[in-house]
């Protein structure tokens, strides 16, 4: 469990978690109501009574494998053997059967022991059916072993304290698998939703970005192509003819083609460069949209500290976004900061977040989030290789937190000048 634990990610956590808290409730319901029974039972017949006493043990036990498959059904949607469940229905059965003939033989003397017998039987089943039944199938099923409960106990007692309290006993016990057992399951059934809405937003901002970049490709080569192609073929149409304005044609096909070979540049320059003030203002964004709290401490980028050089700029800028993915890729962040300082005449950039595995703190050149626990990416091989071409260095590992990494460049402003 230790393990388990320590190699898990922050959701995944949420859900040990929980699933341990849920396996202990069957044994707390045994714990806390066969003492009471033992009580209200005396001077009935003790092969029933001890009977009742094993079947709800044996019930406990099996709940727990029974919560962990329903779970696994209500989480993940995986089937359901059915075997193990009837053989609870079973001893459900048996258990209330045992109960009503303790109730027939006045079993039961004290009052509302009948229903501690029937709470004692159903619970442990009560418990994983919460998740394996539509909510409206389960609270009819406990409405009619609650009528057939109160039933049984207006023949026993006149009167309708006795019934009453068989009512809400049962019916407080099925609320109770409701609102801890059904509520517990749907919280973190929504929580792995936002997971996976964080996942899609993240698979979007970079779809976006392709069709911006192919729009922009398009709207610059689109119209040039046309004309080039026309121009061509007129040119050709004017050769065949010995029309000496083919060849004014074919250099005014030249000069169009080299036009739109600077303008592809310029639009291919533009999306490979980076900027460290737009790549900064992305971060926030992008982080922001996937619930990462972002703190952004860059004086040089808001006017409050010395300029940095175009190329220190552009490498940074290269840093942030590569930081950027690897968070919401492969972390499960809260909050992530990033710091640039000139120190010395050396440009510091620092990215730090929180939300890393234990088992993946382990790896060397993990970056802001640790490449997913494959030894260093290609995308820090590309930034260190980058940085060495300017003078700088990139180094990454855990943080000063636990389960925190950092991301740290470093960038002589004269030698990247």
């Amino acid at each position: 469990m230790i393990r388990r634990w320590r190699g898990a990610a922050r959701l995944k956590r949420v859900e040990l978690f929980t699933r341990w808290m849920l396996y202990t409730l069957p044994w707390f319901y045994q714990l806390a109501l066969c003492a009471p029974l033992v009580e209200g039972l005396r001077g009935s017949p003790p092969a029933l009574k001890w009977s009742l006493l094993g079947l709800s043990t044996v019930q406990s036990a099996l709940a727990l494998p029974l919560l962990r498959r329903g779970l696994d059904h209500y989480l993940h949607g995986r089937p359901v053997d059915r075997r193990l469940p009837g053989l609870a229905i079973v001893l459900a059965a048996a258990g209330l059967g045992i109960g009503l003939v303790l109730q027939a033989t006045g079993g039961p003397h004290q009052p509302g022991a009948a229903a501690r017998t029937v709470t004692l039987t159903l619970l442990p089943l009560a418990t994983p059916y919460a998740l394996l039944l539509p909510m409206r199938t389960f609270a009819a099923v406990h409405t009619g072993i609650a009528a057939a409960l109160a039933v049984a106990e207006a023949v026993v007692r006149p009167g309708l304290a006795a019934p009453l309290g068989a009512v809400l006993g049962v019916a407080g016990a099925g609320a109770l698998c409701l609102f801890t057992v059904r509520c517990s399951g749907w919280m973190v059934q929504v929580m792995y939703e936002v997971d996976a809405n964080r996942e899609v937003q993240a698979r979007l901002a970079v779809a976006e970005e392709r069709l911006r970049f192919g729009r922009d490709l398009h709207d610059v080569m689109g119209r040039n192509l046309a004309v080039i192609a026309l121009k061509s073929e007129l040119a050709v149409q004017l050769a065949r003819r010995e029309r000496p304005e083919a060849v004014d044609q074919m250099v005014e096909v030249q000069r169009i083609a080299h036009e739109t070979q600077m303008e592809v540049r310029g639009v291919v320059r533009g999306y490979r460069e980076a900027d460290l003030q737009v790549e900064l203002a992305g971060a926030r964004s992008v982080l922001s949209a996937a619930r990462v709290d972002c703190r952004v401490d860059c004086p040089a980028e808001d006017g409050g500290g010395t300029p940095l050089p175009e190329a220190v700029r552009s490498a940074l800028g290269w840093v942030v976004r590569e930081g950027t993915t690897n968070v919401l890729r492969h972390a499960d962040a809260g909050r992530c900061a990033i710091r640039v300082r000139v120190r010395a005449g050396t440009a510091v950039l620092e990215m730090e977040n929180d939300g890393v595995p234990t088992g993946l703190r382990t790896g060397t050149g993990a970056g802001a989030g640790a490449e997913a626990g494959t030894g260093e990416g290609s995308g820090l091989k590309g930034l260190r290789e980058r940085l060495a071409a300017l003078g700088g260095t990139l180094d990454s590992g855990p943080g000063d937190g636990v389960g925190t990494y950092r991301l740290r460049a470093e960038l002589r402003l004269e030698g990247a000048a």
